[in-house]
């Protein structure tokens, strides 16, 4: 048994007291005791609502956020991030663990070309600008991107979405990551470019064994791409299960609440779509009948 290539452990992120902006009064808890493993070539959904932790999460993994406060473990390839140096931290980023955010349109610089974005992950680390270069249209290449070789002098709004998430993804995984962390990469994408997108994805997972943790709240879209579902909700993991047990059997309330706000094809448009709140209190009403007939047993 090899060790997982991402393990998080205890993760507590909090915002410290004297950088609240609420107006609230001391350390506020935004992910509470988070545990999670990723095995090498393993793909991971991490599903909640907005607001539940889940980019908070990715963020820790990354360090990507200097004014909130880590307690736990997260290490990632072997490496411990908590209380690591900054210095160490950006050599990891990367080379251990990349991420692919929301919107390719901000998460690409404007005024830089395709290619000098693509290759910076491998500047930064010595590689000569011709070898950077060649690697980069070789990406580019493999993951779809048609004629990068005469592209990479583009800029960013002259690529299609769809093309523009290609370069993400090219710029994440040029510097060969254990991890890959894809936060709602399809969000902004229409429905055929999501499914081009994930099925990228997959495929970078086989071959080149890559450990996937795709951040999402539609669990419509990782039936057929995730090997497990953990859901998070208030910053707490509630549920972590393989993906057809999941699907099968939600143990928790609210994992079957998300399930149950998924539309169908079949539904009734006449009929409101029941809410994660409504079958939250389905629940909590069948469990307190439950408990008041045992009582008058």
């Amino acid at each position: 048994m090899t060790a997982p290539v991402l393990e998080i452990s205890g993760l507590t992120v909090s915002v410290p007291d004297a950088t609240r902006t609420d107006g609230g009064r001391g350390d506020l808890t935004l992910v509470d005791n988070v545990s999670l493993t990723l095995e090498r070539g393993e793909r991971v959904a991490l599903v909640g609502e907005s607001g539940s932790g889940k980019s908070m999460t990715a963020k820790a993994v990354m360090r990507l956020d200097p004014t909130v406060d880590l307690a736990g473990s997260i290490r990632v390839a072997g490496h411990e991030v908590v209380g690591a140096p900054e210095r160490t931290v950006r050599r990891m980023r990367g080379s251990a663990v990349s991420m692919v955010f929301q919107d390719p349109m901000t998460a690409l610089n404007p005024v830089l070309t395709i290619g000098d974005q693509v290759t910076e992950p491998l500047r930064l680390r010595g590689v000569p600008r011709r070898e950077a270069r060649a690697r980069a249209v070789e990406m580019l290449d493999r993951l779809g991107v048609l004629s990068a070789a005469d592209r990479m002098d583009a800029y960013p709004y002259e690529f299609s979405g769809g093309m523009r998430q290609r370069v993400v993804m090219a710029a994440a995984l040029i510097g060969g990551p254990d991890v890959l962390i894809a936060d709602e990469p399809t969000t902004a994408l229409d429905v055929r470019v999501q499914e081009q997108v994930l099925d990228l994805l997959e495929e970078q997972s086989r071959e080149l064994g890559l450990a996937v943790l795709l951040i999402t709240h539609d669990l419509a879209i990782v039936a057929g791409f995730a090997h497990r579902v953990a859901v998070m909700r208030h910053g707490r993991l509630v549920e972590d299960r393989l993906v057809d047990d999941l699907f099968a059997s939600p143990q928790h309330p609210y994992t079957r609440g998300l399930l149950a706000s998924i539309p169908s094809v079949d539904d009734d448009p006449t009929v409101r779509l029941r809410t994660v709140d409504d079958v939250m209190r389905e629940d909590a009403a069948l469990a307190a009948s439950g408990t008041a007939l045992e009582a008058r047993r």
